[in-house]
């Protein structure tokens, strides 16, 4: 048998509700073209409601026997990422091994450039010819000017990946991140392509707090693959009774 790559058990989970989601929320409520908010996209921090959420989901993490228990957490060093997930950690109070938190600017939310900020009334209105380019072209490889196309954070993205089987095989790992990203998780390890990501990033947002879980299976593939066990799970908020956020991310342009 070759020695296992994969982590034992992987949660991708998108951070709580942030202070940009509820201000998007509000300059789309009133069809206004720019977002209010006066901090850059990295330190945007969380919502009361958000603290709430991951408090929640601490919880959950809590309630597991420690030998199931995240052994390392990776997070996106934005603000409302990092404090979700410094808030997890926290949860582990107590126990004989405290998760260590590793921040990785590669697990960040995908780059808007010149659409920061923008609602996607501010996008039609400014940049008219982009949002016609994107439509024609498809989200997952349009790059507007400054940022990031889908395909170009799936490449960091597989970066984590190759990182992940040197340095933390065989654990079970937590990754806090955004929208965006963890859904490009899901397009690497459930092998998906550009149609299937899209459809799924079409149907619904991810919520805040959601969990996506992979357990490893040494029987499916050659040597063993990582197999989804949850997706967007969110029974642990519903059970705290925090409320279940789904908002897209400040900058990002409509769906399609």
């Amino acid at each position: 048998m070759p020695e296992q790559k994969w982590p034992q058990r992987l949660w991708v989970v998108r951070h709580g509700q942030s202070a940009g989601n509820v201000a998007r929320d509000a300059a789309e409520l009133a069809r206004l073209s720019l977002i209010d908010i006066a901090d850059r996209d990295v330190d945007v921090p969380l919502s009361k409601l958000g603290e709430q959420q991951s408090r929640a989901l601490a919880r959950w993490f809590r309630a597991m026997p420690c030998a199931q228990r995240p052994s390392v957490i990776l997070s996106s060093p934005y603000v409302r990422a990092r404090e979700t997930a410094q808030i997890i950690r926290d949860g582990a109070e107590g126990s004989l091994d405290e998760p260590a938190l590793v921040l990785d600017e590669r697990l960040r939310e995908k780059e808007f450039g010149i659409l920061d900020r923008l609602t996607k009334f501010g996008i039609k209105e400014k940049y008219p010819e982009l949002s016609e380019q994107r439509q024609h072209g498809g989200k997952f490889y349009f790059r507007p000017r400054g940022g990031e196309s889908w395909g170009d954070v799936i490449l960091r993205l597989r970066s984590v990946l190759d990182t992940g089987t040197r340095e933390y095989r065989g654990e079970s790992r937590l990754i806090v991140s955004h929208q965006v990203v963890v859904n490009c998780f899901r397009y690497l390890l459930e092998r998906m392509d550009e149609r299937q990501i899209l459809e799924l990033d079409r149907a619904a947002d991810v919520p805040n707090c959601g969990v996506t879980a992979y357990a490893f299976d040494p029987a499916r593939g050659k040597n063993g693959k990582l197999v989804v066990e949850l997706v967007n799970f969110v029974a642990p908020l519903e059970e705290a009774g925090a409320t279940v956020t789904a908002a897209p991310d400040i900058p990002s342009a409509p769906k399609p």
